[in-house]
Parts: C-alpha cells; sequence; structure tokens
C-alpha cells in the first residue's frame, strides 16, 4: 500500500463509534489535503477487506453521501445505532460528532 493509503486506512480504523469524519478532513489528516476523492476510492474499495468503518465517514455538510438509496439508508441506520442524530433535513452535527484525532 501506498504511504498515503496507509494513513488514511489507520485514520479511518481510529474514528470511535458514534462519531464521524469527513472525507477532505481524513485526506488532509493522511497528507493530501485535496485527496478526498481518494478516500472515497479507499473506502469502496477497501472497506470490506481491512474491516474499515466506512459508515462513518459523511461529506464536508454532514452528509450521508452515498447515492443508492439501500446504501444510504445502511449509514443512516448503522449511525443511528451508534447514536448519531442525523436532522431532518439529512444532516449530521459535525459541531457534535465531528471527530479530531490528537
Amino acid at each position: 500500500m501506498e504511504p498515503f493509503t496507509l494513513r488514511a486506512v489507520a485514520i479511518i480504523k481510529g474514528i470511535p463509534e458514534g462519531q464521524v469524519m469527513t472525507y477532505g478532513q481524513i485526506a488532509g489528516l493522511a497528507g493530501s489535503p485535496r485527496g478526498a476523492r481518494q478516500v472515497v476510492r479507499i473506502l469502496h474499495a477497501m472497506s470490506a477487506s481491512q474491516g474499515l468503518p466506512w459508515h462513518r465517514v459523511v461529506n464536508a455538510r454532514g452528509e450521508i453521501a452515498i447515492k443508492d438509496f439501500e446504501g444510504k439508508d445502511t449509514q443512516a441506520f448503522l449511525l443511528r445505532q451508534e447514536g448519531v442524530h442525523i436532522g431532518l433535513e439529512g444532516r449530521i452535527d459535525l459541531e457534535e460528532y465531528r471527530y479530531w484525532p490528537e
């Protein structure tokens, strides 16, 4: 794995239950501030094999970015199971639920 990928995977694995991070936030912390799309690819390609908590990653507006209904519904269900409130407009309050690693 490339260094960026290794760092991104480690960051994603470190997101605690009940909290979220954004694609861009993960990219920046992994060393590529403009690499949000790379984070999307990592999640798509490696979530199952690496045991990544993919459902804890949202877009910069605090929204679930998955387009298909089943995936979006699954992510919302998993987040709610962890105590994350999703507002009526489908947004997560990043001030309350965003995780910032030490």
